[in-house]
């Protein structure tokens, strides 16, 4: 057991890392932290604690306990921050917290599946009835702060797993709530503390791995379960930097495993474009359309990169190899995003026979500056198109102003004219035409 004087010093290192991670985080930018400010709440009483565990037959988990009691009762913490323990204690109910919780790490999908059946299938169950599902699936358990929208934090109250953090959401089939790596909240909390002041990208605090670049590194090669290593690989993109030792060694498994090969271009191109063009263009030179997926998901958001200009060219030149909607949705992100979407590249979709595909073409071709001239390849798309195809065409491309197009608009006015944002579009190509605001409802 740890000596009274070492939980000291490390409740004191903890004040003091709030204190850093404040100054690190000047700004506020760390997602949640414009709501806690990085200020905890006046410290619990022990009499209020105790009381409060005599009220409820509970006894704390006693790392949460020092934590109330020691640094803050609520305040600064994860996401949006911890709740104080009466607001926390609010979230369920009274008979569900003295419960025994049912969830564990690992939980397959089919017991979780089983567990949640009622709340998943039963559209027409009893308020009485869902509230009992429910408290199954969250009993034993305190709800100490949300993450936001339908995501919270639950601490375990007993059992072989007391002590642990779970993140929830709503619930859905096969997903089963997530157990945090730490078996203590405090380590949970100091690590959270630890990855600001090292300014890593922590949107998703705490579902990934814990652990530096040589930590990670290690669990990778010394874990031959493949899972394991996926997520040690994973972890890794909480890195806004990586040393050379760690890009040597995911050009390895680039090179090497070509089960964990996407990963790595990708925390490879996340660090640096230039480490990555190499790799990068080898997905776009594949044959496989599954590597050429990748390459675009990796490319859009990086497409103004002058490391990547080659690549740009390559998704250009390889257009006539598309033939899925999702690929052509995507080609077309990065090419908007690298100012490189020319109409004619994308006018063969126009006509393609999958109106899914003149949809993604529109849509791509949104911000061209060529599309008044090329009329008659809009005629022809216009030509016996579906309606989502014009409604598409209108709400991405406007009205484009030529004459031999107004028969189409007319046919479509009636659908549109009540709808204030298409019936600005509709009289906009009417005024360029010099045409009166009525012109549609002319017979």
């Amino acid at each position: 057991m740890m000596l009274f004087w070492k939980k000291e010093t490390r409740f004191n290192r903890i004040k003091k890392k709030l204190e850093e991670a404040k100054r690190k985080d000047a700004g506020l930018v760390v997602f949640g932290a414009s709501s806690h400010q990085y200020k905890v709440h006046e410290k619990l009483a022990k009499k209020e604690l105790a009381d409060w565990q005599a009220k409820h037959q509970i006894k704390l988990p006693e790392p949460y306990a020092q934590l109330l009691t020691k640094v803050g009762n609520g305040g600064a913490g994860p996401y949006y921050g911890l709740y104080p323990l009466e607001k926390a204690t609010a979230y369920t109910d009274e008979h569900a917290l003295a419960a025994k919780c049912v969830l564990y790490p690992e939980m397959s999908k089919e017991e979780w599946n089983h567990l949640v059946g009622a709340l998943i299938h039963d559209e027409d169950i009893p308020d009485t009835e869902y509230d009992d599902a429910r408290n199954r699936v969250l009993g034993g358990m305190l709800c100490i702060g949300t993450q936001g929208c339908e995501y919270d934090m639950y601490l375990v109250l007993d059992g072989v797993h007391k002590g642990k953090i779970v993140y929830t959401s709503e619930v859905y089939a096969d997903h089963p709530f997530f157990f945090v790596y730490e078996d203590s909240i405090l380590d949970w909390y100091e690590r959270w503390l630890d990855e600001i002041i090292l300014d890593y990208d922590i949107w998703w605090f705490g579902n990934q791995m814990p652990g530096d670049e040589h930590a990670l590194i290690q669990v990778y090669q010394n874990d031959p379960n493949e899972e394991t290593q996926l997520k040690a690989l994973q972890a890794m993109f909480k890195f806004k930097k990586i040393s050379q030792p760690t890009m040597k060694f995911l050009k390895h498994v680039v090179e090497h495993s070509s089960k964990h090969r996407i990963t790595a271009i990708r925390l490879i191109c996340k660090t640096s474009l230039k480490a990555g063009r190499g790799d990068l263009l080898k997905l776009l030179q594949s044959e496989r359309d599954e590597d050429f997926m990748h390459a675009l998901g990796i490319l859009h958001g990086h497409s103004k990169s002058v490391y990547l200009a080659e690549c740009i060219q390559v998704v250009v030149q390889s257009l006539g190899r598309v033939q899925d909607p999702e690929m052509l949705r995507h080609a077309g992100y990065v090419l908007d995003a690298a100012d490189a979407a020319a109409f004619h590249n994308f006018a063969p979709f126009l006509c393609h026979d999958d109106p899914k595909m003149q949809e993604a073409a529109i849509y791509a071709t949104r911000n061209c500056k060529d599309k008044p001239a090329n009329w008659e390849v809009i005629d022809q798309l216009l030509a016996g198109s579906s309606k989502d195809v014009m409604k598409y065409t209108i709400l991405y491309w406007g009205i484009i102003p030529h004459e031999k197009l107004l028969p189409y608009y007319k046919d479509a006015w009636p659908d549109y004219k009540d709808n204030p944002n298409f019936r600005e579009k509709f009289e906009a190509g009417l005024r360029e035409l010099q045409l009166p605001d009525d012109y549609f409802d002319r017979e």
